[in-house]
Order: C-alpha cells, then sequence, then structure tokens
C-alpha cells in the first residue's frame, strides 16, 4: 500500500475547488485556546504548520501569539498564501514557507512547537507519519496534532455521500488509544490524545451536491447540534475532531 494516500494533482485541485480560502482568523480560532495555552505553559517560542497550506495557524502563531511561524507543505501557492496574510495585517516576509516533501526532507531547523492539522489521516503509516513530526522537534519540545473523526456521525455522512473524498483517509488513525500508544513507543511523554469539539458535521464538496443532499446534511447538524447544546458531550460518535498532544522528553 502506497504511504501517500493523495497526490499533488489531488491538492492542487483540491485547493482550486475551495471558495472563501482567504478570511480573517480571529483570536479564537478553532483550537486556538489549547494553542495559546501550551504556547505559555512550555514557552514556545517557534512553530512549524505541517500540510497546512494557506497556512490558518501559521497567521495564528504570528498574529496572537507573536511567534517565529513556519509553513511546511507539499504543495505551496505563494500568491494565495500572500493574500490570506494580507487579509490579516501580515506581511509575507513575517512569516517562513518551506514547500518540501516531508518524506524526503532532510531538517534544517526544528521547532518548539510541530503541529498539523487534518493532515495524518491522508497516510497509510501512521507512526511514520507521526515520527516525521517528532524528527522537527527541538528537545522539550511539543507536539499538536488533530485529525477529523470520521468514526462517528461525521463519518457516515462522508460515506454515504462523498466516498471519494473518504477514500482519501485512512480510517485506522482516528483512534485516540492508537495515537498514544504511538507517541509513547517514539519516546514521547506527557501524552494526551481525546475527541474534541461538540456534534458537526460536513461535506467537502458539498457545493456539487444536490439540494435533497444538502437538505439531509444540515438536518442532521441541526439536530446534533441541538443535543450537545442540551447535552455538552465530546465523544466518538458525535464530536467532529480528535486531537494528540506530547512533548519530548529532552
Amino acid at each position: 500500500m502506497d504511504q501517500n494516500l493523495t497526490d499533488r494533482a489531488f491538492w492542487k485541485a483540491f485547493w482550486e475547488s475551495k471558495k472563501d480560502l482567504i478570511f480573517y482568523i480571529k483570536p479564537d480560532y478553532v483550537f486556538g485556546n489549547i494553542l495559546a495555552k501550551l504556547i505559555k505553559d512550555n514557552g514556545i517560542k517557534s512553530a512549524v504548520e505541517l500540510g497546512g497550506f494557506p497556512g490558518y495557524y501559521t497567521v495564528f502563531f504570528k498574529k496572537y501569539q507573536h511567534i517565529d511561524a513556519t509553513l511546511f507543505d507539499y504543495f505551496i501557492h505563494e500568491g494565495l498564501i500572500k493574500e490570506l496574510l494580507a487579509k490579516n495585517d501580515l506581511k509575507y516576509d513575517d512569516i517562513s514557507v518551506v514547500e518540501a516533501d516531508l518524506f524526503t526532507y532532510e531538517p534544517k531547523v526544528r521547532y518548539d512547537l510541530v503541529t498539523s492539522f487534518g493532515l495524518i489521516e491522508h497516510f497509510a503509516d501512521v507512526k511514520d507519519i507521526i515520527s516525521r513530526h517528532v524528527a522537527l522537534l527541538n528537545p522539550k519540545g511539543t507536539l499538536f496534532i488533530t485529525l477529523p473523526n470520521f468514526t462517528g456521525a461525521n463519518g457516515w455522512i462522508q460515506r454515504k455521500f462523498d466516498p471519494e473524498n473518504y477514500s482519501k483517509h485512512n480510517i485506522t488513525t482516528m483512534d485516540p488509544q492508537l495515537l498514544m500508544d504511538i507517541c509513547k513507543e517514539l519516546g514521547l511523554v506527557e501524552v494526551e490524545s481525546y475527541y474534541h469539539g461538540k456534534f458537526s458535521v460536513w461535506l467537502e464538496n458539498n457545493a456539487q451536491q444536490s439540494g435533497f443532499v444538502k437538505g439531509i446534511v444540515k438536518s442532521i447538524w441541526l439536530v446534533g447540534k441541538l443535543f450537545t447544546k442540551a447535552v455538552p458531550v465530546e465523544t466518538k460518535a458525535l464530536s467532529p475532531y480528535i486531537v494528540l498532544k506530547a512533548r519530548m522528553a529532552h
């Protein structure tokens, strides 16, 4: 089985099909409160966002946390990054950008915080892709990874209405216990992994769906939101994300 479940053509088409890519990043951006606490508690001065084009978290790190921020991706579109930075009152020179293949990249710089958001589930060998993150960590550095949870309600939506996108995800990665075990095998400490967020569902190709499908997804979304408002739980069945946190031992 190929390690990479996607290729450059997939990502080029993916980003070119996206609308509303450029927007203002708010201080409470998704996972922002968790990241702010990690940065404060661990004295983090530098961060890299792996597979993060066009760089939403790179903007967050620079704009609100005032740390050295690097965007690393296999596919970089400089024009879109400049548009995003300008929208957020930043310049291209305010951040670092690395366009490279993580599997052949020889690290020249390491970071206090290595992050990725919706990256590791696109690879077949979970331990290997996490080890690529770890290789970029400074001593006592912090690892922070998030991925979608397709093992509950949102996974059913993906399988039913967007099987092509679903097939690009390695569902076995979406297991907090597995992720913790891998981090411990890699020598990391202070390892945590858990389901995150109240109910949400989505479709990457929502704009191309029929009104009927859009109606079904919206109805499920509304019912789930009402339920988790009354019963605010974070579970495998309902939560849209999985979070993984860990640190280098030394």
